[in-house]
């Protein structure tokens, strides 16, 4: 996987997952390092994909309202270095061959107008992975 920040601003952000291979693997292991510019006290997640040059999936989901979060990402403050350390469980996607353009945004508000985060990435899938 391919990592580019949208935005021009510096970011210090790495994600890491373990492994590359996907297949056959119903746990990945994810490891997530973040200094935040701004305080998390709610946090909305738009994720969307492309498969060569189509979009074939969005996924919207709420991290942090501010009340009862169970993310540890939830209360960071700007500044603060975020690490963490987590686990992907369940079923795997089989991908066929092609390119794929996953777009990740975090957002402070309901509305998708207040961006925190933009991350732009690439994988390419050599093989059908079935």
């Amino acid at each position: 996987l391919f990592f580019f920040l949208v935005d021009s601003t510096a970011h210090a952000f790495t994600f890491n997952l373990t492994p590359c291979s996907t297949m056959n693997n119903y746990v990945w292991k994810a490891a997530l390092t973040w200094i935040p510019r701004s305080d998390i006290h709610f946090l909305k997640i738009v994720f969307k994909v492309w498969y060569d040059g189509a979009k074939s999936l969005t996924w919207k989901e709420l991290l942090c309202s501010g009340a009862d979060d169970k993310y540890s990402v939830c209360g960071t403050l700007k500044g603060e270095t975020l690490v963490s350390a987590f686990d992907i469980k369940g079923s795997r996607i089989n991908f066929p061959k092609g390119n794929y353009s996953i777009v990740v945004q975090g957002f402070s508000d309901y509305s998708e107008n207040n961006m925190l985060l933009c991350l732009n990435f690439t994988m390419i899938v050599k093989q059908d992975a079935y």
